[in-house]
């Protein structure tokens, strides 16, 4: 008779102990302020880049290069493929160059495309490749908008800062480099292109060669930057590169190329 009582006890004590210990986990796990993981910050939109060499259609380089038609038809060939740019991991990095010689001048077209990776989980792949982008286009050095320049300036409006170009830059930003930029001509952000974007214009001239012009069209979309550039250089050193036709070739690739990412 002594033995069923002792048992019956054990077991209330077992049963006390268990149940005494799981409200006490679940009170300790549900304790306000306790450690939690904080999810990563979302990986960008792309995780691999196109081939640059293939991201340009012939029609575009037949009109962007303007001396490959006149050469033989295995050698456009050559020209239309473009050289690859040497990078060390091309899922983060790529380029491309093409360049067409003819009589009157010479053209060259290149492209960049880099993929930017956030290494902090606190970070997105696009804040940081928005911070790539923002370095990059401060030092541009683009000048002001006709809006932001105040009346009073003493310098004329949207004039390159003193030291946006070297002692080898004689002609500065923009314009046709004889009656200087006109306003919608300057370098200047770009809207509607890819999330941000920008369009650097600089005319330069080193000794006594001819002078050259080189029209660069940046823009992020998403976690990629690309880069674009396009330069006309004039076979006679009398002849200015003309301003709104490189323009305006250029941001019409870009244009093209944001396109080619959102597919």
């Amino acid at each position: 008779m002594a033995y069923v009582p002792g048992a019956a006890l054990l077991a209330a004590l077992v049963v006390g102990c268990s149940a005494g210990t799981g409200t006490d986990g679940s009170a300790a796990d549900s304790r306000p302020g306790g450690p939690t993981a904080s999810p990563a910050a979302p990986a960008g939109k792309y995780r691999t880049l196109p081939d640059p060499c293939r991201s340009v259609t012939h029609s575009t380089l037949k009109d962007l290069l303007p001396g490959v038609a006149e050469l033989p038809e295995d050698q456009q060939e050559k020209a239309y493929a473009g050289t690859a740019s040497v990078t060390y991991d091309t899922d983060r990095r790529v380029g491309c160059t093409w360049k067409a010689e003819a009589p009157d001048s010479s053209r060259t077209l290149s492209l960049d495309f880099e993929r930017v990776v956030s290494y902090d989980t606190a970070v997105s792949d696009d804040d940081r490749a928005d911070e790539v982008y923002g370095k990059k286009e401060a030092a541009a050095h683009l000048p002001p908008s006709a809006s932001d320049t105040p009346s009073d300036s003493g310098s004329p409006s949207g004039s390159a800062p003193s030291d946006a170009t070297t002692d080898e830059e004689t002609d500065g930003k923009g314009g046709d480099g004889s009656t200087g930029a006109t306003e919608d001509l300057q370098p200047r952000i770009l809207d509607d292109l890819g999330d941000a974007a920008f369009l650097d214009d600089l005319l330069i001239q080193a000794g006594s060669a001819a002078q050259h012009r080189t029209v660069s069209v940046v823009f992020r979309t998403s976690n990629v930057i690309v880069t674009v550039q396009y330069t006309d250089q004039p076979a006679l050193s009398t002849e200015i590169p003309d301003s709104e036709e490189l323009q305006e070739k250029a941001q019409a690739l870009a244009r093209k190329l944001v396109d080619k990412f959102s597919e």
